[in-house]
């Protein structure tokens, strides 16, 4: 866990003025404390779009990078199943014509393959202070609100009670020829969510939305760290 790097990346985008992090700092920021993230590249140059493609493989994504830019998809800055250099480079045209009058760059990601889709996150209550959030992710999020929530600190008795509390919690277990979810990694990822809001006040919310089970093993695949 490296607690330094966090720090320096939020530290860097609030002396530029900023109140939230881009996808990519937001993802550097949960891999300090060990949360596992898409394996992915910034692009600020289509020269750099074929080494990168190699390096990541097929198939791929590919995301509009901008702090400023909140709503990706609405703005047709993400463009999924890429499979060829001949894609990649075109659709780094798209989503840097797409980006003009922000600052930002290209982000290219591993493409993760899971039906199951789940949300995490952290708010900064008054009262409270830093509470940690579990449930049902992907266009379910907004529609069922199925979600439970936890002061931080977390233990792992804490986080497995969360994942109980859903009303959607068989989603984690063995179902329709999938596995079931690694607990003990959902766990973790929850713990060190909550660890990171208890570490650094500047946090004020983090939302990790999707968090697809690749197998039964969760990786985020967007995320986004708003700031005080």
């Amino acid at each position: 866990m490296n607690k330094e790097s966090a720090i320096r990346i939020i530290n860097n985008a609030l002396q530029e003025g900023r109140k939230a992090l881009s996808e990519y700092e937001s993802k550097q920021v949960l891999a300090a404390y060990d949360i596992p993230v898409t394996h992915e590249i910034l692009l600020t140059d289509k020269t750099q779009v074929e080494k990168a493609a190699k390096e990541i493989n097929y198939p791929l994504v590919m995301k509009g990078c901008s702090a400023a830019v909140a709503h990706k998809t609405e703005k047709g800055l993400i463009h999924v199943d890429i499979r060829t250099v001949e894609e990649a480079r075109n659709a780094f045209d798209e989503i840097m014509a797409g980006l003009k009058g922000f600052d930002g760059a290209v982000l290219m990601q591993e493409m993760v393959n899971g039906k199951r889709e789940l949300v995490m996150g952290l708010s900064r209550d008054d009262q409270f202070g830093p509470c940690v959030m579990f449930g049902l992710g992907g266009i379910f999020t907004e529609i069922l609100r199925d979600i439970s929530f936890r002061k931080a600190p977390l233990d792992k008795n804490d986080a497995l009670k969360m994942m109980r509390e859903i009303k959607g919690h068989k989603i984690l277990d063995a179902v329709r020829g999938m596995e079931a979810a690694d607990t003990e990694l959902l766990s973790n990822i929850l713990i060190n969510v909550g660890r990171i809001g208890l570490d650094i006040e500047q946090v004020q919310e983090i939302d990790l939305n999707p968090v697809i089970l690749s197998g039964a093993k969760p990786i985020v695949v967007d995320a986004l760290i708003v700031l005080k």
